[in-house]
């Protein structure tokens, strides 16, 4: 996948006017590497400024160092996290999510709802509660909630009274009822009883509605899924150490170029095989009104001679140093000595707005070469 998203780029990035087909090739490149993130479209920017919640931010920071690229890839449970607002703007307790950007092919792992627990109301009276139960129901028929079939509880857990802040619920089987049938999205329900099971009314304890409360505090659903995208083979393991293997030298996205010096290229074969830095902007590509994090990242690539005899620094393979043997003693036609290529990558992260103006954290594998060799 880097490889194609490098020469993507290259063909994307122009410096000056170009002749229509420059242009149309351009808008080729664009449309194929907006395939490799998985979109057949960019998304529209926000209509107006919009923070993202405060947990997907969190949740980027921890899973993605400043340039996006994964710290631990066992951190996240699959490769997507959407983050869906209530539409509902109510000051009762019921709760919809609208979940029409949820693919077909992404398989629903963990479904979790997010409300945000108020300070309690102060209660006359000489009786105080210090805990209460809070239930998640998931609606069935939105106009029968008295009846038997009307509601379907989902989750229920004490609650303290004296604290605020947020509240998790797990709601997992009522988001792939959602996603499997549409239409059976009435919403969810959320009741507050004593701990003998007895409504309170007035409730002392509410939770943070779409309507009269900040942005950050309103109610959220979070979907951890997987789209079954997987990249190559190569070892992703591990921490990845981001330190160039060269000398740290200044690149941004390559234009191609005509007329190189025939001396040049003799020197660029001649560099024994190592990583460059390889800075990939957003912004210059025309994607920066919709991705949050990062503004960019440093995709590296690889570039060098791999010359007989390869040295343990090259991290040649088996294969690569016989063919560089069979190369350097002409013992067969037609065989050319090994390549300079990425022998480890790494995946990035990109916290973006989708269509719908929700927040997701994507992750995608094999965008950072890691470590270079000669293969």
């Amino acid at each position: 996948m880097l490889g194609t998203v490098l020469l993507l780029l290259a063909l994307a990035k122009t410096t000056c006017p170009s002749p229509a087909s420059v242009v149309s090739r351009r808008a080729e490149a664009l449309k194929k590497l907006l395939e490799v993130f998985g979109m057949e479209d960019p998304p529209a920017p926000p209509a107006h400024f919009k923070q993202p919640p405060q947990y997907m931010v969190d949740l980027f920071n921890t899973v993605a160092n400043a340039d996006g690229v994964t710290k631990n890839p066992d951190i996240l449970e699959g490769n997507t996290v959407r983050s869906f607002l209530d539409k509902t703007h109510s000051e009762e307790m019921r709760f919809l999510f609208v979940l029409s950007s949820v693919a077909k092919n992404e398989k629903i792992l963990t479904a979790e709802l997010h409300l945000f627990r108020l300070w309690p109301r102060v209660t006359d009276g000489p009786k105080r509660h210090h805990f209460c139960q809070v239930s998640i129901y998931q609606v069935l028929e939105k106009d029968k909630l008295d009846t038997p079939g009307g509601k379907k509880l989902l989750a229920a857990r004490l609650v303290s009274l004296q604290t605020s802040g947020w509240e998790v619920f797990a709601i997992t089987s009522a988001v792939r009822d959602w996603t499997e049938d549409e239409s059976s999205n009435h919403g969810l329900l959320v009741t507050v009883q004593d701990l003998g099971g007895s409504p309170l009314d007035p409730p002392p304890l509410q939770f943070a509605s779409g309507r009269g409360h900040h942005e950050s505090k309103k109610p959220m659903l979070v979907l951890f899924t997987d789209d079954g995208r997987r990249g190559a083979s190569l070892p992703t393991a591990g921490f990845p150490d981001l330190k160039p293997q060269a000398p740290n030298l200044s690149a941004k996205m390559p234009v191609p170029k005509l007329g190189r010096s025939r001396s040049t290229r003799s020197l660029d074969r001649l560099q024994p095989c190592q990583r460059h830095p390889l800075s990939v902007d957003f912004e210059e590509i025309g994607w920066s009104g919709w991705i949050i994090s990062p503004r960019g990242y440093n995709a590296f690539h690889c570039k060098g001679s791999c010359p007989f005899p390869l040295g343990e620094n090259m991290r040649p393979t088996n294969h690569a140093t016989v063919q560089s043997i069979i190369n350097a003693l002409k013992l067969s036609e037609g065989v050319s000595s090994p390549c300079c290529v990425p022998d480890k990558l790494y995946s990035i992260n990109l916290l973006y707005f989708d269509d719908d103006e929700n927040v997701v954290l994507k992750q995608y594998d094999d965008m950072v070469a890691g470590s270079c060799g000669c293969h």
